[in-house]
């Protein structure tokens, strides 16, 4: 006997749902934000955050990413978060800009004050 499993059934947008982090603010390209990263060290499990502006916002649901960029000691560094992983325990909004592109690569060339976008106050 086969058993055929319809879509109707389980649509995939009723499942990631459930993963779906929903404590999130609306995160726009252009913020400044504090991420809180659980990470494990040895057996213990503490919260880190990473400060910085948002210059990316790729894919959506449950497999939307951001790219966070920061400048630390004069290097820039980058890196890609999975918005609704569990690993993220809370995201606070320092700062709105106001921005003109969906992508801010434009940063990666710019140095010091050259490097500040306009804020936007609501």
């Amino acid at each position: 006997m086969e058993i055929k499993i319809q879509t109707s059934e389980l649509p995939l947008v009723k499942i990631q749902n459930k993963f779906l982090n929903s404590t999130l603010p609306v995160i726009k390209v252009g913020d400044t934000i504090k991420l809180g990263v659980s990470i494990l060290e040895g057996n213990k499990e503490r919260v880190q955050f990473n400060e910085g502006v948002i210059i990316a916002v790729k894919n959506s649901g449950l497999n939307k990413t951001i790219t966070l960029r920061r400048v630390l000691q004069g290097v820039g560094v980058e890196r890609v978060y999975l918005i609704h992983s569990p690993k993220i325990k809370s995201v606070e909004i320092i700062r709105r800009s106001s921005v003109r592109r969906a992508k801010l690569y434009y940063l990666r060339l710019r140095v010091g004050k050259a490097t500040r976008l306009q804020q936007k106050f609501e």
